[in-house]
C-alpha cells in the first residue's frame, strides 16, 4: 500500500496559492529531458495549461526597460551620389523588374525593422548595432 499526500482546503476560497519555489520546481521538472507535462500536472493536481503559463512567465527573458527615449545621432551630408540617367520608354526584357520582397526583423519589446530583401548586409549590421545599442 502506498501513501499519497492529500491537501485539504478548508477555507471558503477554493483557489490554491502556489509559492514561487513550488512554481519554479514544477517548471524545472517540465524542462527535464523526457518529461511528460500531463503527468507532472496530474501529480501536482493542476491543469497542463497552468504549467504552460508558469513556464512562459518564469522562462521569459527580461530586458531592462528604458525609461526615456534613446536618441540616435544623424549625420546630414551635402555630398550626393551621381544620379543615374532615367531610361526613356518601356523597360526591355533584360531590365524587367523583379518582384520586391520585404523582410521584417523582430527585435523584441514590440520593435520591428522592415527592409528590402536585397539590402546591403554591412549597412543592415550597422543599423542593428545602433538600434540595439551595441555602438
Amino acid at each position: 500500500m502506498t501513501k499519497h499526500q492529500i491537501e485539504v482546503i478548508t477555507s471558503v476560497e477554493r483557489r490554491r496559492r502556489w509559492s514561487q519555489e513550488d512554481k519554479e520546481r514544477l517548471v524545472a521538472a517540465c524542462l527535464e529531458p523526457g518529461a511528460v507535462l500531463s503527468e507532472i500536472a496530474r501529480a501536482a493536481g493542476i491543469h497542463v495549461s497552468q504549467l504552460f503559463r508558469w513556464r512562459k512567465e518564469l522562462c521569459q527573458i527580461e530586458e531592462p526597460r528604458e525609461t526615456a527615449s534613446t536618441l540616435v545621432p544623424v549625420v546630414v551630408s551635402e555630398a550626393a551620389l551621381p544620379a543615374s540617367p532615367i531610361p526613356s520608354g518601356p523597360p526591355t526584357p533584360s531590365q524587367s523588374r523583379r518582384k520586391r520582397s520585404d523582410v521584417t526583423i523582430e527585435l523584441g519589446r514590440d520593435r520591428r525593422i522592415r527592409v528590402d530583401s536585397d539590402i546591403d548586409t554591412d549597412a543592415l549590421g550597422r543599423i542593428l548595432d545602433v538600434v540595439l545599442g551595441r555602438r
